[in-house]
């Protein structure tokens, strides 16, 4: 298993920073991130059993428009930042509910209107704002890129570091391998991306102070979305979202925490004056 995910991450990752610097925002960077979006979204429709119903298609069309109409947002920054409030506000909401859940009778996965709803904001915002970050005409790759890497550095210190000290259960009812010593070393090492980051940025003190805590709040967000697929994941009686990555599982579960962190790092940006 480990060494499928080692082989898996040393292609994918060259392929990643290889897209993100060479890709025009649109349309390829925007396709491609559609490709991904794509094969997510089947995945979704197979953890919440919707895969075999009759209007699966006319779903999967639904959000493919969706992805489409947030192109015309992004040609008016306020209109793409209500889109990301809406899914930061979706988001908070989601990490209180995981926050309080206990078991099955907290947390309400049975309702398929809302899993289909869950699917939109799990998929449309992430792209949308993926895509309005990467065409921003100062360091907009770089940022896509900084994200990721923050996110990567955050899961690998929380790997590594609940290994290692892990005793106190982060969330036992939906994922017991999590433990607070991690989510500690997930700060720990995104620290150390947070202050490489201001520096390249060149940020003035304010700026520098309100990163940091966006930084922190996105390596929160992270974990609940991690979190969040793991609960629907076991409700399904999965182990993985799909097979396509070997060792990594499916696309799922590869951006369950990008899908979280990228909508509130946009809009804290944004906010901060980063991007405009």
């Amino acid at each position: 298993m480990l060494k499928h995910r080692i082989i898996t991450a040393s292609i994918l990752i060259p392929l990643v920073i290889w897209g993100i610097f060479s890709l025009s925002t649109l349309p390829t960077f925007g396709i491609v991130m559609g490709v991904f979006v794509a094969i997510g979204l089947n995945e979704w429709m197979r953890i919440i059993g919707f895969a075999k119903n009759p209007f699966n298609t006319q779903y999967f069309i639904l959000v493919i428009l969706l992805l489409f109409a947030t192109i015309g947002l992004m040609q008016h920054p306020w209109a793409i930042g209500l889109l990301l409030i809406a899914s930061v506000i979706w988001w908070t909401i989601q990490l209180l509910d995981l926050s309080s859940y206990h078991g099955e009778t907290g947390y309400h996965q049975n309702d398929l209107l809302k899993n289909l709803w869950t699917g939109i904001f799990l998929l449309v915002p992430t792209w949308a704002s993926l895509v309005y970050l990467h065409q921003q005409p100062d360091h907009g790759p770089g940022l896509v890129l900084y994200l990721l890497v923050l996110i990567w550095t955050a899961d690998s210190g929380a790997y590594f570091v609940g290994r290692a000290r892990g005793k106190n259960k982060l969330a036992p009812l939906i994922s017991p391998g999590k433990t607070r010593e991690g989510a500690y070393g997930a700060f720990a090492a995104s620290g150390v991306v947070t202050i490489i980051g201001a520096i390249w940025l060149e940020l003035s003190f304010m700026q520098f102070v309100f990163f940091i805590l966006l930084n922190c709040l996105v390596v929160v967000y992270s974990i609940a979305g991690d979190l969040l697929e793991s609960v629907y994941k076991r409700k399904a009686q999965i182990k993985d979202s799909g097979t396509l990555l070997p060792g990594h599982g499916g696309v799922l579960d590869r951006i369950d925490s990008l899908m979280s962190a990228s909508p509130l790092f946009t809009l804290g940006l944004w906010v901060i004056g980063i991007i405009k």
